[in-house]
């Protein structure tokens, strides 16, 4: 008579068939991920006295089923990246887990389908697919995008694949690639604006007041003012925060009238960047006396150079053409004179000419008998023939006469 047991705490049980056979089968679901492997020791043991007994050792192994989906170390990841970076350059990395075996567990990345400002987020960032790295495609501006996100999705390679995505949010970093703009007072080029300042003004007066943004953040747009050059530096200051001119004491009537300031506006930046204004500033009671010390204020550089540019060129072009139309008339005066002489050298042929006959019909002029005139004359010709006779006599003939 034999009786079997197994060892307990196993998923597995032993079931009595005829002739001393034995099931071994399953208690409970098996988990490869909870135990890949048991060891089941089967005991059998006779009734006898005493009993005797053997035992034997079945080692069984779990085969693998495509029953994990992939599993990111995190929930959701953020990731910061300077602006202005080189395309290419690597963010960060995600990183899922498959609790399968093998092929099962086999992970790729895919970055999912979505836009940025209705760009395809793909312009923006890319994903290895074997090792989850993602890269900047593109060199990032954080004055036109601050920050974005997008998915990333951990298929495995089980049939059917498994999968789960992941929320990466990128945050822009700034970087101090900006300068301060001044908005006020307003760079006009050539025309000039002056601040009113009486002579009566006391000690704190208020100029005016320089103001500058810079499109950057934080420490980057955080801006100072100082007062660079001025006609008289211990007349006016300029509030380092504030960017406010005033006067430092009492102006008195020694004061020139023309003031000129050259305030500079600089961020916190490393390294620093800076923008120059420069502010007029007229010491007067009167208008009229401000326009006419202000009326030989020297104009902008560039305004003057391009008046001058202007001038030479409107110069150059009356030049020219007055040296093109003298060059035309003496060619026309040389071709008239070459033509003249081509045809005196020629031998053309002699043109007749018969005038019509004159009497004098009063019988009291120096003709007193009818003459016949036969003009010979060649064409351009400064001498020609002339013959002349009376009427029933012979011919006389005078040559060489001058025309």
């Amino acid at each position: 008579m034999v009786q079997c047991f197994i060892s307990e705490n196993v998923p597995f049980i032993l079931k009595t068939s005829t002739n001393n056979f034995y099931s071994l089968v399953t208690d409970s679901e098996l988990d490869r991920e909870t135990a890949s492997e048991y060891n089941i020791t089967v005991t059998c043991s006779d009734e006898g006295v005493p009993s005797l007994s053997s035992s034997v050792t079945l080692t069984l192994q779990i085969s693998d089923v495509n029953d994990n989906a992939p599993v990111f170390e995190r929930s959701s990841y953020e990731a910061y990246i300077v602006e202005n970076n080189t395309p290419g350059l690597s963010i960060f990395t995600v990183k899922a887990r498959d609790a399968d075996w093998k092929q099962n567990a086999r992970v790729s990345y895919i970055l999912e389908d979505s836009s940025v400002n209705g760009v395809p987020v793909s312009s923006y960032v890319s994903v290895s697919a074997d090792s989850g790295v993602i890269h900047a495609v593109r060199s990032l501006d954080y004055e036109q995008i601050k920050d974005f996100q997008f998915r990333v999705k951990a298929q495995d390679g089980g049939s059917p694949p498994l999968s789960s995505n992941v929320t990466v949010k990128i945050l822009v970093q700034d970087q101090n690639d900006n300068p301060p703009q001044v908005l006020y007072p307003v760079q006009t080029g050539s025309s000039v604006v002056a601040e009113m300042v009486p002579r009566s003004a006391d000690v704190g007066y208020l100029v005016t007041k320089v103001v500058a943004v810079d499109v950057d953040s934080g420490q980057n747009a955080w801006l100072s003012y100082k007062l660079q050059k001025a006609t008289d530096r211990a007349l006016f200051e300029v509030g380092l925060q504030n960017g406010e001119i005033r006067t430092v004491r009492q102006v008195t009537d020694k004061d020139a009238v023309k003031q000129r300031l050259s305030v500079i506006v600089e961020d916190n930046g490393q390294p620093s960047r800076s923008a120059t204004v420069i502010v007029n500033v007229a010491v007067a009671d009167s208008f009229p006396e401000v326009l006419s010390e202000f009326t030989d204020f020297p104009h902008d550089k560039e305004y003057n150079d391009n008046l001058t540019f202007y001038l030479v060129l409107a110069l150059a072009v009356v030049s020219f053409l007055f040296i093109t139309s003298l060059v035309v008339i003496i060619s026309v005066k040389i071709y008239r004179w070459r033509q003249s002489r081509v045809l005196y050298q020629s031998n053309l042929p002699v043109i007749p000419y018969y005038p019509p006959r004159y009497s004098d019909t009063l019988g009291t002029g120096t003709l007193q008998h009818v003459y016949n005139y036969e003009v010979c004359r060649t064409t351009d010709s400064r001498k020609s023939d002339c013959k002349f006779g009376r009427a029933g006599n012979e011919n006389e003939t005078f040559r060489d006469l001058p025309t």
